[in-house]
């Protein structure tokens, strides 16, 4: 008999999944895949478009046709800041530009200036002002810089929504991926922002999240979800886990803290040290922060290995001494030693006094006690005075660093901080999400992995 499973695309920056979900939410297929980057027609690097397109209807036929296998849903979670153009005919456009190339000036100022100049503008977006990563810009940018293209242009959507358009021939948007820092969302009047008009261009209305469109790439009807964006499908699971307020660490190349609870309009103090709003599966505001936090690690770890004449990656044998961690926590909430002054450009401070080390380890032991408390500024930044969150999950990289965790769960004394370990969270949550959608009945059980500290 044929298994029931979930066809779920997890298309990063990086790395491109597939993946098949049972009813038990067990993983029943994986397969990874790396795409060379092309260029886009300005010659700068951007992701292949052909290829994906093709990689996405290929996977589509080849696991629809499986006999295993009864596919009941198929959704799309995506990274963000990317958009698509269509024109009348329902073709795309553009190459998908990259949200790393610089935006010139004069493209956004007119805007910033026409809505109150930029502090107001970003508040009232909950997008810190960032160039290309601002995706609603970039079709800005398109319009002003290359306007040939642009008048071609009947429909704006956004990644997910896309690749969910290529089964359904169904145009889209949800809240998670308007959400994400794009400057088009007016998180007062929680509708477009009125700059967006001036595009003259269609731009879906959101939908919600759980809604799904007929395949029409392959027989059997196939209900496919509009996308979800993936910042927004790592919550997914903990929402469904937890009946108690928590705040979500995701650690990486970029720490970003989460607190779905906390729906406080941004304030201007607060985007200027990095703090944005996603919107949720419940269409509510997520107060977030960002931090540089793995690389900020690695650029240190670099410097340290080579004053100590030491292999880089000899950090990863480290064994965590629990006195010096006692010993140097206690320290550093009086003063870090690596970043007295914030986190210097190029994230490493040569001047930093390294005579009261006895070696690598110790170093490495203060350079994480420093990162934590780096972290837990960063939580900070997005915890209300009236602050009821009970639980902290930090997942990712760092979740599995027995120093950082130990030294974070000793900063937040009144929260149960837990370190969780969730395999293919992003795609686990747009799983959830088809299937919530796709079958009334449905109820599985969800590990998260977690493991408390200090426990």
């Amino acid at each position: 008999m044929a298994t029931e499973a979930v066809l779920i695309f997890d298309i990063g920056k990086t790395n491109k999944k597939v993946l098949l979900f049972d009813r038990d939410l067990r993983i029943l297929e994986e397969q990874e895949t790396i795409f060379e980057e092309t260029t886009d027609d300005d010659g700068f690097p951007c992701d292949d478009m052909d290829r994906l397109e093709k990689w996405v209807l290929d996977s589509c036929s080849r696991v629809i046709a499986d006999s295993r296998y009864r596919i009941r849903g198929i959704n799309f979670t995506t990274y963000g800041a990317t958009l698509a153009y269509l024109d009348a005919s329902g073709k795309r456009l553009t190459p998908a530009y990259n949200y790393l190339k610089a935006m010139p000036e004069g493209v956004v100022e007119p805007v910033y200036e026409k809505y109150g100049g930029r502090e107001e503008f970003c508040r009232k977006t909950a997008s810190p002002a960032l160039g290309m990563l601002n995706s609603g810009f970039q079709a800005l940018w398109l319009k002003e810089k290359k306007p040939e293209i642009f008048e071609s242009v009947q429909m704006i959507l956004h990644f997910p929504q896309y690749f969910s358009y290529l089964l359904t021939g169904e145009t889209a948007s949800e809240h998670t991926s308007i959400g994400c820092h794009t400057a088009m969302w007016d998180f007062d009047a929680m509708t477009y922002h009125p700059w967006t008009k001036l595009l003259g261009k269609t731009l879906p209305a959101p939908e919600p999240v759980g809604t799904v469109h007929t395949n029409i790439q392959n027989k059997g009807g196939i209900p496919v979800g509009i996308g979800i964006h993936d910042s927004s499908a790592s919550l997914v699971p903990y929402f469904m886990h937890s009946d108690e307020a928590f705040v979500l660490v995701s650690t990486g190349t970029w720490c970003i803290s989460m607190n779905p609870f906390n729906h406080a309009p941004l304030t201007a103090e607060e985007l200027e040290q990095d703090c944005l709003s996603y919107l949720s599966i419940q269409q509510q505001p997520v107060k977030s922060s960002r931090l540089f936090l793995g690389h900020i690690h690695d650029e240190n770890v670099k410097y340290l290995s080579g004053v100590y004449q030491v292999d880089p990656g000899v950090y990863k044998t480290i064994v965590p001494d629990e006195a010096l961690i006692r010993r140097i926590g206690e320290k550093t909430r009086r003063q870090r030693v690596f970043f007295r002054e914030g986190v210097p450009v190029g994230s490493v401070d040569r001047s930093a006094d390294l005579s009261p080390f006895a070696g690598f380890a110790e170093a490495y032991h203060q350079l994480v006690a420093d990162l934590a408390d780096l972290t837990t500024g960063a939580i900070g930044l997005i915890l209300d005075e009236k602050d009821k969150t009970k639980n902290l999950y930090i997942t990712g990289g760092f979740s599995k660093n027995p120093i950082f965790v130990t030294l974070l769960a000793g900063y937040f004394p009144g929260k149960r901080v837990y370190t969780s370990e969730i395999a293919n969270a992003t795609s686990l949550g747009a799983a959830l999400v088809i299937w919530n959608a796709v079958d009334p009945a449905f109820s599985a059980a969800i590990d998260l992995g977690l493991k408390q500290c200090g426990s």
